[in-house]
């Protein structure tokens, strides 16, 4: 199997992949329209970490890291590694010595569409991780594959240069062309939720908040007392 490594592609700039890294990543998928998780299979190997950069990307193939090695050559500062394969993997294609490689370069992350191992370690040594499970299964360098090229997970595209934000309610992806966009719908939606979040405080319920007692008329969803309730049923 052949492939391709893309070298210096576009990317993010670095002030709008800072600016995305203050937001979590519920809130800049819902301030982008619901759009660019990865989905829920992809979680993170620790907690209380967030993380943002810009991807570089890697299409290998299932049990084979070949390409992750070909990958450690072209990442940098800043970058966040998204690795998938052509066919679904679980066994462990990234571990501590690939952190270690990538940490010297300045990579803030790994982002995997397999499995992950050594994960005290990658704990220990503070560099963060995201994959679809952990496995201690050992894996081959043998088959070609490509870097810096568009990959899906989930039905998500990822782009070389594409913003990466993951934390511990998943990863979302941001194109780069419109990052800074999407800080500022991000900044704008945290803005709102502040405002509704002191409402809550004060006592203000959701319902009324958010005009849904008209909903609920509309559906036909109807109070009655437990007593009316109750009377009703045979």
């Amino acid at each position: 199997m052949g492939g391709v490594i893309v070298t210096n592609p576009p990317k993010a700039d670095a002030k709008d992949v800072d600016a995305l890294a203050g937001f979590g990543v519920a809130t800049i998928s819902e301030a982008m329209g619901r759009t660019g998780l990865l989905g829920p299979s992809i979680r993170p190997v620790q907690q209380g970490v967030r993380v943002a950069g810009t991807a570089v990307t890697v299409l290998g193939w299932p049990g084979d890291n070949l390409m992750i090695h070909a990958a450690v050559e072209q990442c940098g500062e800043g970058d966040i590694l998204v690795v998938t394969t052509i066919s679904p993997c679980t066994d462990g294609l990234f571990g501590e010595l690939f952190a270690t490689a990538l940490q010297h370069r300045g990579v803030r992350g790994v982002v995997l569409n397999t499995g992950i191992r050594d994960t005290q370690e990658l704990r220990d040594m503070g560099f963060p991780g995201w994959s679809r499970a952990v496995s201690s299964q050992g894996t081959v360098k043998a088959t070609g594959g490509s870097v810096n090229v568009p990959i899906a997970i989930d039905g998500q595209v990822v782009r070389p240069g594409d913003v990466i934000v993951a934390d511990d309610d998943g990863v979302v992806v941001v194109p780069r062309e419109t990052a800074r966009e999407s800080a500022e719908k991000s900044e704008a939606r945290e803005a709102k939720e502040a405002a509704t979040r002191a409402a809550f405080l004060e006592g203000q319920l959701g319902l009324d908040r958010y005009g849904l007692r008209e909903t609920l008329q509309r559906l036909g969803v109807e109070y009655k007392t437990y007593e009316e309730y109750a009377g009703e049923r045979p």
